[in-house]
């Protein structure tokens, strides 16, 4: 492996780990936060990269817009979905058990995989990158990367930085946290846990629809792609430990280079790569690698 391919592999797999961060931190919010095992949460990913592809030509021809004002739609839409799923479904699980929890959100996956043939059909679709985005930069002298895959991994690392913000800095995330460890604390404070959960609700949705708007162009869009990442996602979510932002991030990383590489280096064994992984590291942390915060 020369210089060049491994410096590609590298960032292919910077872009794969910190993409993965973006929807895994959303099912760990839920999951860590709110006490909710949400197995539809890779769902909204593919809610994501269907969006993407069906907001398109309406965003421009209504609206005049392009790729980023798609994003822009679909940004406001998921945080519509994300309330209202919460104020319909999730607010009636808090207290439940984990397997009605596990069950009901199956259920919910069922529901989006139907809806998805009914609206737009079984076929795999190619999203476009923007114009803007759609050029190449060389490294050495017969490979290039793509700009788009640079500007996902930039992306994803502005909006990890606003969530480490957003949760240790204001006042919002003094709240999350403190709701998470004591909730029937924070209700006698006079905060409306509710309201909190469905806040943090509502942007978890938001995250993951974002990730698969953008992961569109990368990986093209297609029947079952939430089934897939969600499964990592819950790897992710383990290993980093349950709630740690800074765990999910460190974890989708490790994993990205793991899986990416062990399709170079291994290619008949990748698959099990990662998960080889995360028994190791369970072995050693059986906690992950980091605790809630």
């Amino acid at each position: 492996m020369d210089f060049a391919t491994f410096l590609i592999q590298c960032l292919n797999a910077l872009q794969y780990g910190l993409l993965l961060f973006l929807v895994a931190s959303g099912l760990t919010l839920i999951f860590g936060i709110m006490g909710v095992i949400n197995l539809a949460h890779g769902s909204f990913y593919m809610i994501g990269a269907y969006m993407a592809h069906a907001l398109a030509p309406w965003v421009g021809s209504y609206l005049g817009g392009g790729f980023f004002a798609t994003l822009a739609v679909g940004m406001v839409l998921a945080v519509l979905l994300g309330y209202v799923l919460e104020w319909a479904f999730f607010s009636f699980l808090y207290e439940r058990e984990h397997l009605q929890q596990v069950l009901m959100t199956y259920g919910l996956i069922l529901v989006f995989e139907e809806l998805r043939s009914i609206l737009v059909g079984d076929d795999v679709y190619g999203v476009p990158a923007p114009p803007l985005l759609a050029g190449s930069i060389p490294l050495g002298e017969v490979m290039s990367y793509p700009v788009y895959r640079l500007f996902v991994s930039a992306v994803c690392l502005v909006l990890a930085a606003a969530m480490w913000w957003v949760l240790t800095r204001t006042r919002l995330g003094m709240r999350i946290r403190a709701g998470a460890s004591n909730r029937e604390m924070v209700q006698a404070m006079g905060v409306d846990i509710r309201l909190l959960y469905r806040i943090v609700f509502a942007a978890g949705v938001a995250i993951a629809v974002f990730a698969g708007m953008i992961a569109a162009p990368v990986s093209s869009v297609y029947p079952g792609m939430g089934n897939q990442v969600l499964i990592i996602c819950f790897v992710v979510v383990v290993i980093g430990g349950i709630g740690s932002i800074r765990g999910a991030m460190l974890a989708a990383l490790l994993i990205g280079f793991v899986d990416t590489f062990g399709k170079v280096v291994f290619p008949h064994a990748a698959g099990v790569l990662v998960y080889l992984l995360m028994a190791a590291i369970l072995l050693w942390k059986p906690e992950g690698l980091f605790r809630a915060g």
